[in-house]
């Protein structure tokens, strides 16, 4: 005859296998549901633009586990969660996470004006040269620029006077690809031509330039403290992903014009004109530093925003909360944008990137403890902004797709 505890151990061995059972049993049919609905959602974005999409991509992490997808079109493939992309303005939120580092290390404070004195120092945030004497400097703070709320002018994506109408880098790398960007030459030309979307606080406008200058304050307080030259590649390698951070994280961002392969195994980026199509992937990634010259992967992005929205990585919760919520004044309730870090009231807190044939989001969301990555190597020009809207849309509707996919509705 079995004794009690043989029997007690035979029950919980059967109660143990039967609920694997049901675990494995419900994952499936969460991989078919996901699987299924971010295809329905590409062939639906197909129908809707009228042309083939390469793929769409979903990495989805729940208290219930972690799911991935990628459903290709006819003319692209599918991506694994460790496949390199450019994930482009995600990168703001790397740059406002070093900020808010600093300030936590007392190195800085967001509420300081950009002409202050970086503590224990006679050097100011930004140079005190005629090149950096953009309208407003005076009364410009590091949290307005986090915020959008400077006022400071965006050359890499409204024109500039003397460039036939286009942005400044844009006319800068169509005659010139290979150039190497630098903070001062772009700053310089809001100098120059006196350009200003308003005083601080008065106006929200997104604002890649706003970045460049964060950039450089990054750069400008890590040379100071360490006592030599260092660059904003240097601070966020040795303090937020890089081996000997809190988190390492398999990422790079890329300072150099000629830097232009992407690790392997990567996915290339296609732009659907009217009349062409053009398959991209070498982008000279200089005049983003700060503000979209970030690469990684699906699996790296998930890891980043889950533990730093946690409170589990380099900025403690009170910082997270910070970023969270610190919206400035003139932010609209469209934009739910506080500090390199926009809300989305069902996928939670994050960012987006757009650059050259890509297109991506990073969210998560404290309610339910659920991140979600979504991926599109996809812009489709044929209609201008209102087809490139569409694709943008896909990004917020893949991420929803994904969550109602997994019952996270």
């Amino acid at each position: 005859m079995r004794t009690l505890n043989t029997m007690l151990l035979a029950v919980l061995v059967s109660t143990t296998l039967l609920m694997t059972c049901n675990h494995t049993a419900d994952e499936m049919h969460g991989q078919q549901q996901l699987d299924a609905a971010i295809a329905t959602l590409r062939t639906n974005l197909e129908k809707e633009l009228g042309h083939d999409v390469p793929s769409i991509s979903v990495l989805v992490e729940s208290p219930n586990g972690t799911f991935f997808t990628s459903s290709a079109g006819k003319n692209g493939k599918a991506i694994t969660e460790n496949t390199h992309f450019r994930f482009a303005s995600n990168t703001k939120n790397f740059t406002a996470t070093a900020i808010l580092k600093m300030m936590q290390d007392g190195w800085l404070h967001i509420d300081d004006n950009i002409t202050s004195y970086i503590p224990s120092t006679t050097e100011p945030y930004v140079p005190n040269s005629p090149e950096w004497a953009i309208p407003h400097k005076n009364e410009i703070t590091i949290k307005q620029l986090l915020q959008h709320n400077g006022g400071v002018y965006d050359v890499s994506n409204d024109p500039v006077p003397g460039f036939g109408g286009l942005p400044y880098v844009e006319y800068m790398l169509e005659n010139s690809p290979l150039h190497q960007f630098t903070a001062t030459e772009l700053v310089n030309q809001i100098t120059i031509h006196n350009l200003s979307y308003g005083a601080p606080d008065q106006v929200y406008h997104y604002s890649n330039t706003g970045y460049t200058i964060l950039g450089e304050i990054i750069a400008r307080v890590y040379s100071a403290r360490a006592g030599q030259p260092k660059t904003y590649g240097d601070y966020l390698k040795d303090k937020i992903h890089g081996a000997s951070s809190k988190v390492p994280l398999n990422l790079y961002f890329v300072e150099n014009s000629t830097d232009q392969q992407l690790p392997s195994p990567y996915i290339t980026g296609m732009i659907q004109y009217p009349t062409n199509t053009v398959i991209t992937d070498k982008i000279n990634a200089s005049p983003h530093v700060a503000e979209g010259n970030g690469v990684g992967t699906m699996a790296m992005l998930n890891r980043y925003i889950r533990t730093l929205m946690k409170g589990e990585n380099v900025l403690n919760k009170t910082s997270v909360t910070l970023m969270q919520t610190a919206e400035g004044p003139a932010n609209t309730p469209q934009t739910h944008y506080a500090l390199g870090c926009s809300r989305h009231p069902v996928l939670g807190y994050g960012h987006n990137g757009a650059t050259e044939g890509y297109l991506s989001t990073m969210m998560y969301d404290p309610i339910t403890d659920v991140s979600v990555i979504v991926v599109i190597p996809y812009w489709d020009l044929t209609d201008g902004s209102t087809s490139l809207n569409k694709c943008l849309q896909a990004l917020v509707k893949a991420g929803l797709a994904g969550r109602e996919a997994l019952g996270y509705f």
